[in-house]
């Protein structure tokens, strides 16, 4: 039955606006246009970001380089990310052309090599964080069993292969776009996290006897410097946003300027979870503070389980972002624009069997090797490092869209080119520190132990 006409002025009104609203969504959608606001950018950025696996290592990081340089080191990176990230926004539409993925917005500024090693760096970020962060979950979903089993006969690696399932049923799902409710409850799963765990870390610090805490830097003169390098590393993985074209492309126009508001948003959450989980986890354990926090927290017994779920929430929207890149370059090998419209079917086969081999190797390398704190480390320095400091940097410099102003214009120049070296000096030491780790870990543990 067909809808009754308005009768009003306001009514009409109202249908034109839902009509122009629908209309213009449709547009956009045809167009390769982003239908998404500026929460939903916030909601995307926090997500990938703020994960419980990027900001549970951070007090391990920081007693590895102790009070005044690891204040400085997590406090100027989480300057230096948030600048880059405006840096990359910017980029949109640079030059008349929208390039909807971090390796087109390379290929643009820096031709050939410029895709190619963005589409490296890319991946690596891609792998390594969601071996990390599959890891983290398989940890804190084992960690919610034995609270309830405590005699319990399952392994870490059943719950990686749990986690791993259930990421195989999301990844169906087509977008990042079509995941934003999704990442809305990752979102909010985060701040969850981060209040449960820092309130139960304060309490646990407090029952503490205060003089056996130890600030210190263990171990030989060797082994500080190796552990300074990893814990670099791991602060440059907290950072990781490897998506920022492909999340940009979900936002509606004026890209720019939603963007600007989302990630600026994201980064007051990203301050408020970061700076108080990492100062007061170091506070309350010193030294020895373990490389995933929840693994240092005793009681009580179910805000710990409350802080773990939480945890594998949030861990499960981070893990689709980030395995996005790898399934977008596999699909446009595999799939035509004529098989797209005729044969539906035949691309869902192909995308439950690229996903499920994508989830299959991912599985194995995480339960063979459960070494949480050394791929958030080489994953930082070898693949976020590059992505989320240097490039944007210098892309912004070769891109030429500098100031007018000659002061401004050389301020600019001159923290791009430090952002670049210093950010460039820490990947290689992050992942020096990240290998040694790694070795050690081969030799002390077997494949498939059950951390």
């Amino acid at each position: 039955m067909a809808s009754p006409l308005p009768t009003t002025t306001a009514e009409k009104i109202r249908v034109d606006e839902e009509e122009g609203e629908e209309a213009a969504n449709e547009v956009a959608v045809a167009g390769g246009g982003g239908r998404g606001t500026w929460k939903h950018a916030a909601f995307h950025v926090a997500t990938t970001i703020a994960t419980p696996a990027a900001y549970a290592p951070l007090p391990f990081a920081l007693s590895s380089l102790g009070w005044p340089l690891g204040v400085s080191s997590l406090v100027g990176g989480t300057l230096a990310t948030w600048y880059s990230s405006l840096l990359i926004a910017s980029l949109w539409k640079w030059d008349g052309q929208k390039h909807i993925t971090y390796r087109l917005l390379g290929q643009s500024i820096f031709g050939f090599w410029g895709y190619w090693s963005i589409a490296f760096f890319q991946q690596v970020a891609s792998l390594g964080n969601n071996i990390a962060i599959q890891i983290a979950a398989g940890s804190s979903l084992k960690a919610v069993y034995k609270y309830y089993h405590p005699d319990g006969a399952l392994t870490l690696q059943h719950f990686v292969i749990f986690f791993g399932a259930f990421e195989l049923f999301l990844s169906q799902f087509p977008d990042i776009h079509s995941l934003r409710w999704v990442n809305a409850v990752c979102t909010f799963s985060t701040i969850g996290f981060a209040g449960t765990t820092i309130g139960v870390t304060i309490y646990n610090g407090k029952k503490i006897d205060r003089n056996s805490v130890s600030y210190s830097l263990q171990g030989s003169s060797s082994s500080k410097a190796f552990k300074a390098f990893n814990a670099l590393g791991t602060i440059a993985f907290s950072f990781g946003d490897a998506m920022l074209p492909e999340i940009q492309n979900t936002v509606r126009e004026p890209a720019k300027k939603n963007m600007y508001r989302g990630v600026s948003a994201a980064y007051v959450l990203i301050v408020l979870s970061y700076w108080q989980l990492a100062f007061w986890g170091y506070w309350a354990f010193g030294s020895q503070v373990q490389p995933y926090i929840l693994s240092s927290l005793t009681i009580p017994q179910w805000a710990i389980v409350m802080a773990n779920i939480f945890a594998v929430i949030q861990i499960s929207g981070c893990f689709q972002i980030y395995c996005r890149p790898t399934f977008i370059h596999f699909e446009e090998k595999l799939l035509s624009q004529k098989t797209t419209s005729r044969i539906p079917f035949r691309n869902y086969l192909i995308r439950l069997l690229l996903t499920s081999v994508y989830m299959v190797v991912i599985t194995i390398i995480a339960a063979a090797m459960p070494f949480f704190g050394d791929f958030v480390s080489i994953c930082g320095a070898v693949g976020f490092t590059p992505l989320d400091f240097v490039f944007p940097a210098l892309a912004y410099l070769k891109a030429g869209r500098m100031p007018k102003n000659t002061r401004l214009r050389r301020s600019v120049q001159l923290i791009n080119v430090t952002i670049a070296a210093w950010f460039s000096v820490v990947a290689v030491v992050g992942c020096i520190g990240a290998i040694r780790f790694i070795v050690i870990d081969v030799r002390t543990y077997k494949f498939f132990h059950d951390m």
